[in-house]
């Protein structure tokens, strides 16, 4: 009877530790959503910023066509898109609600290339550079882009990197020592076990073995359902916000869930291995402080 007490007691006290690590855990790949989405957003927003080559009206087929496949194939150009003088003209009196034309007499738009960058190349430099290729050429009449709105999302994008930077070192401070002292806790009624085995003429080693495992096997079970929830909570998320979807890469979400769980057994086995060292190194007086 005494038996199954304690084994009720032991069950209980590592199903405990194990929902205590894993929403430690959880809230660890919670950052590391908002981290990996902040990224996705921010070259998001850059690959959408974009700028437009003007043409001129006397730009031949030939060399729209040349134009069009040197920027395709240049490394920091995403995509390119030939909107003409009509689909320019169609799109401005959408926006305007009249019909300008009709009112002017005739179309004084003129055709142009919708470029949108790769992120890692959506800044001023990387578009002055470009600009001054372009305007060499005889049929481009100029290049337009937003400076000031590329350099404030570029700006603004340091920072709030910085600031999750710093929140993610605390927090994962804080983690690594609420797990330690669960882990500790649960090693702390039995301490007197450790050191009687100690005492008897057992290794460290052989000690600490079984306790490392535990934690081990402790630290696996809480990363594995952490990753539950965070994909539970994405998917939640997303529903309720289909533009986040969006933004998901699936390569860099399995690598932070194997991250997630690859911490959880990292830190709750290293713990365990210090919690048993702890109380190998004291005397036996100590025990009962």
């Amino acid at each position: 009877m005494a038996s199954t007490t304690l084994s009720k007691k032991t069950l209980t006290s590592s199903i405990t530790v194990v929902i205590s690590l894993a929403l430690v855990l959880f809230m660890l790949g919670l950052l590391g959503l908002i981290v990996v989405n902040a990224k996705q957003l921010s070259n998001h927003i850059k690959e959408n910023i974009g700028f437009q080559v003007v043409l001129k009206d006397t730009t031949s087929q030939v060399e729209l066509s040349l134009i069009k496949q040197e920027i395709s194939s240049s490394a920091y150009v995403k995509d390119v898109e030939y909107i003409s003088k009509d689909i320019a003209a169609k799109k401005l009196q959408q926006d305007l609600g009249e019909d300008f034309i009709t009112f002017l007499g005739y179309n004084p738009l003129l055709s142009s290339l919708d470029v949108k960058l790769n992120s890692e190349y959506a800044n001023i430099d990387s578009l002055a550079n470009f600009e001054k290729q372009m305007l060499q050429k005889h049929f481009v009449k100029e290049v337009i882009y937003h400076k000031d709105m590329i350099n404030q999302v570029n700006s603004n994008a340091k920072v709030i990197s910085m600031y999750i930077l710093i929140f993610s070192g605390l927090l994962l401070v804080v983690a690594i020592a609420l797990i330690n002292n669960t882990i500790r806790l649960s090693i702390y009624s039995k301490r007197f076990l450790i050191r009687t085995m100690y005492l008897v003429g057992a290794t460290q080693g052989f000690i600490r073995k079984p306790f490392i495992f535990k934690g081990i096997r402790q630290g696996l079970i809480a990363g594995i359902l952490a990753g539950f929830l965070l994909a539970g909570f994405l998917i939640l998320s997303t529903n309720y916000i289909p533009d986040l979807l969006q933004l998901q890469d699936p390569n860099m979400l399995a690598i932070l869930f194997g991250c997630i769980v690859l911490l959880g057994i990292l830190i709750s086995g290293l713990s365990a291995a210090l919690s048993v060292s702890r109380y190998l190194r004291l005397k036996t007086d100590d025990l009962y402080i």
